[in-house]
């Protein structure tokens, strides 16, 4: 139980608190924790069977990494799904007719609350990416998921989100009913 919180620094983007808390068992403690939006990750595939792959400089890791179309879920966002299609389309300009939810990934357990939402997109219509600042340099990738796949399997697509729909799908076969 939460007894009281204390924000130690807060930005557009976080908010770094420190939670006095009565732990299950009965014990007092102190929890820093990070508190930040959530995000949404889209597996695009289209009727060829190749998936949008974006790669792109991601500095907190200052590598170049394999990942797939994702970004934070906007006040402005309805819902995760609407925050799907946005970066889907900011980052890589397509429309997607149909967008099936894959499952929540939680990032970070002990030290954020950062979740992850999931989603397959189909019916693909592509167009021009709207980049926003910090997204210059990403580069947009049409790769046989068995590709995409191979990359997560490696461990050369890290990003948790992409990671989890890649294996999504492979496990449920799900591609099989729509490509």
């Amino acid at each position: 139980m939460k007894l009281s919180t204390e924000i130690i620094y807060q930005s557009s983007w976080l908010e770094l608190r420190c939670d006095e808390t009565v732990l299950p068992e009965g014990s007092r403690g102190r929890y820093d924790h990070v508190v930040v939006p959530g995000s949404a990750t889209v597996l695009a595939v289209g009727e060829d069977g190749r998936a949008a792959v974006t790669r792109q400089w991601i500095y907190p890791h200052a590598e170049t990494q394999w990942r797939l179309p994702t970004g934070r879920i906007e006040a402005s966002d309805v819902d995760p799904e609407a925050a799907a299609r946005r970066e889907l389309q900011e980052e890589t300009g397509i429309k997607a007719a149909r967008l099936r939810p894959l499952g929540v990934v939680n990032g970070a357990d002990s030290f954020t609350n950062h979740r992850e939402h999931t989603f397959l997109a189909t019916g693909l219509v592509r167009g021009a990416p709207d980049l926003r600042p910090g997204e210059a340099d990403l580069q947009l990738h049409w790769l046989p998921f068995d590709q995409v796949l191979a990359l997560v399997v490696r461990g050369e697509m890290p990003h948790a989100g992409s990671a989890f729909a890649v294996l999504a799908v492979q496990v449920s076969g799900i591609l099989d009913n729509h490509c």
